[in-house]
């Protein structure tokens, strides 16, 4: 009766060894892969924004598209932080440096896709910021794991996410 209870209990344990920390390995190297992917993406989507000025509704839907590509769900959250300079500045009649504060107006991710079905494009001038951040939403089969066998909790923890952000190098032309 002794051998058979050990027997059965290194029958499981070698399942264990052999079929779930091999998925659960595998699984964390498809998430890291993941979140390569997204880094990557979000950082050329930014950096192209940020030397060209302009952020189009293409260029948009083509960074949604290459993010989801991974097989995960995203919120995409952008920012931009628009300069609005100061029309109180005064400035000096020998020197044209403006003296006093620039202030920042801010347009978050539903401003920001609004304006970019209605007109195509949104134009950002030198001096703006931009920032844009992922989160995946769904559960990946690595966070399935985890939970079930380490009864991690909460259920809005991500795994892959990125951000980027940046000062806009260059004034955007007005043409679509």
């Amino acid at each position: 009766m002794g051998d058979s209870l050990i027997t059965i209990v290194a029958i499981f344990l070698a399942a264990i060894l052999m079929f779930v920390f091999p998925l659960m390995s595998m699984s964390d190297r498809t998430d890291d892969v993941s979140q390569l992917a997204v880094k990557t993406a979000t950082q050329e989507f930014v950096d192209k924004v940020r030397t060209t000025g302009r952020m189009t509704l293409d260029e948009y839907d083509k960074y949604v598209s290459t993010i989801s590509s991974t097989g995960n769900s995203f919120d995409v959250e952008v920012e931009l932080q628009i300069l609005d300079e100061n029309p109180g500045v005064k400035t000096t009649q020998a020197e044209m440096t403006k003296i006093g504060e620039n202030l920042y107006y801010n347009k978050y991710t539903s401003q920001v896709e609004e304006e970019l079905s209605n007109n195509g494009a949104i134009s950002l001038k030198e001096g703006d910021r931009i920032s844009v951040t992922a989160k995946n939403t769904n559960q990946t089969i690595s966070q399935l794991l985890k939970n079930f066998f380490y009864q991690l909790a909460g259920n809005d923890t991500y795994q892959i996410a990125a951000q980027h952000g940046g000062i806009v190098t260059v004034n955007g032309t007005n043409v679509r």
